[in-house]
């Protein structure tokens, strides 16, 4: 039997967690408390944009914080990876303009709609890989594993 010690491989994995989940608890806190932009951003079809934003901030946040602290990855993945709003609100907004914007303003519409379409396909990989993903000994599932606080064996 060998001695019990955290691997770099621990330590890159919880790197990957951590820098993943960033984008869900950022995005998540502005939905919370500053989405003053958010929702001018919302398609007009969508009713009671503040309680839609606060159930939105809350999904992000809560899935984010279990992706970080490495808890139910697969729960996580599925519901953020389920997530609608690329192909409710950034995929039909590449198509069509609010009825406001200056034809000549078009262009400052279409980069963050297309930055945030591509990004969230992005995100979707790794909510797939996700699916797949043991994670490393600094995590909750390590420890409801028995494999933490020592880590692994070697």
């Amino acid at each position: 039997m060998g001695t019990q010690r955290m691997k770099r491989d621990d330590l890159a994995e919880l790197a990957f967690r951590g820098l993943f989940c960033v984008i869900f608890l950022g995005l998540g806190g502005e939905h919370l408390f500053q989405d003053d932009l958010i929702r001018l951003l919302m398609p007009a079809w969508l009713p009671w944009p503040r309680a839609v934003s606060i159930l939105v901030g809350l999904w992000l946040v809560c899935l984010g914080t279990l992706i970080l602290l490495g808890y139910r990855l697969r729960l996580a993945a599925v519901a953020l990876g389920a997530f609608v709003v690329t192909a409710t609100v950034h995929g039909p907004a590449m198509f069509a303009y609010p009825a406001e914007l200056v034809v000549d303003s078009r262009w400052m519409w279409d980069i963050p709609q297309r930055s945030n379409f591509v990004k969230n396909l992005c995100l979707l990989g790794v909510c797939f890989h996700l699916l797949h993903h043991k994670t490393g000994c600094l995590s909750l599932d390590a420890w409801f594993r028995g494999d933490f606080p020592g880590c692994r064996r070697d």
